[in-house]
């Protein structure tokens, strides 16, 4: 049976939020929390204005020798988007591809740039690698590119080194101090990282005791081929060509549907997308390794911008009032919660931002000492390219990179 034409309104969501849409930035503006210093990035999207950021070291910088890998895929063309458009001091960008890729040319702010065919040896020439690649790949080649005095930074966006030990797992206002004197760097999960940035003030201020957290994940978070799927498998119900969607890249049609299932089923029951919201919240925020986090995810129909909704328990009592003000002052977050005008966080309206969006704040009635909220963010952005770029501006900050002669 053909679903109602109603529901096209999906194509025009799906179809309006491609994965290159441009976005701002707009100079970075700086708060703190209590306790562990936080590293305030440069060029934040603000909505509202806050004291200017005193980040020298970056104006100071060498230009710096940049390497992408995987920079066609959809994290790597964010990664090149967000260099473009802060103030990295980039002197001279690379680009590395597979020999399907190679010897083509990529139009950037920082001219035409040719794929070259990837090779340790030509990465290690590199001062920092940004690899937008999969977890086999970075296994293979991560530490041998970072290796010794003479070997480059390297940011690794895949989950191949999040839960080793000694390697530094990052989202940087709260963790930067942890890359110091480091080479391999990992970023986080897209969902987790989105989750800390509105988590971490709040337990800074009120100390977390056990969070639960359900997520509504976008299409976008397996990839461009993903948001092809849902796309794709959106116009051909609609135009009545296929009541059921195909699928290829989700475990079921996405189209019209939510799937309760992101990576492989664990045996407790949690999916490994689910656990690691658990393992990651645990490493980066310096918690108990038996610290209670709880999460279950969703595959939505939505193209591009993750949500999740958050039920935080907390050692000491909660003031709405004091979250609010501690969340407006966050680096990265932007509070949009103001139901009156039915204003509050949405993919929509998150899709291409830098700051996560934190809304329908409210004391929750099930729990005591306990706060509930929604969040969305931009998971090609702050879960992923930004996140990585912003944690190469805190090493330069901190002496972890430096340009060399």
């Amino acid at each position: 049976m053909r679903l109602p034409i109603a529901a096209g309104a999906l194509v025009a969501i799906a179809t309006s939020l491609s994965p290159t849409q441009a976005f701002t930035a707009s100079p970075s503006l700086s708060s703190s929390f209590t306790s562990r210093r936080s590293y305030v990035p440069r060029n934040v999207h603000r909505s509202q204005p806050r004291r200017a950021s005193t980040i020298s070291s970056l104006q100071m910088s060498a230009d710096l020798k940049v390497g992408v890998v995987g920079a066609t895929g959809a994290v790597g063309k964010e990664i090149v988007g967000c260099l473009e458009k802060r103030s990295f001091p980039v002197g001279n960008l690379r680009i590395f591809g597979s020999e399907r890729s190679a010897g083509k040319e990529v139009e950037t702010k920082f001219g035409a740039v040719t794929v070259e065919l990837f090779s340790e040896d030509s990465a290690r020439e590199c001062d920092v690698v940004f690899l937008a690649v999969d977890g086999d790949f970075s296994l293979a080649h991560a530490e041998n590119i970072c290796a010794g005095d003479d070997g480059a930074v390297v940011i690794d966006n895949s989950s191949a080194f999040r839960f080793t030990d000694g390697i530094p797992l990052v989202v940087p206002e709260i963790n930067a101090e942890t890359t110091k004197g480091k080479k391999l760097i990992a970023n986080p999960n897209c969902t987790t990282a989105i989750g800390l940035m509105a988590v971490w003030p709040l337990h800074k201020l009120f100390g977390l005791k056990k969070m639960v957290m359900s997520t509504y994940q976008a299409a976008s978070g397996a990839g461009q081929p993903g948001m092809d799927e849902l796309v794709d498998g959106t116009k051909a119900v609609l135009s009545g060509e296929r009541d059921v969607a195909e699928n290829k890249i989700f475990a079921h049609p996405l189209p019209f549907n939510v799937i309760p299932h992101i990576d492989k089923f664990q045996e407790n029951g949690y999916t490994k997308e689910e656990m690691k919201v658990t393992w990651e919240t645990r490493k980066i925020c310096g918690l108990g390794d038996d610290f209670p986090v709880s999460c279950t995810a969703v595959r939505i129909p939505t193209s591009r911008a993750h949500s999740e909704s958050i039920v935080a328990l907390f050692d000491k009592p909660v003031d709405v009032a004091a979250a609010r003000k501690t969340l407006e002052e966050a680096p990265g977050v932007k509070l949009v919660d103001n139901p009156d005008k039915l204003e509050y966080p949405m993919p929509l309206t998150a899709t291409g931002q830098y700051d996560i969006e934190v809304g329908r704040l409210r004391e929750n009635i099930a729990f005591d000492n306990a706060l509930e909220f929604f969040v969305c963010g931009d998971q090609l952005l702050r879960g992923a390219a930004l996140n990585a770029v912003i944690v190469a501006e805190a090493m330069l900050d901190n002496g972890a990179l430096v340009g060399s002669s």
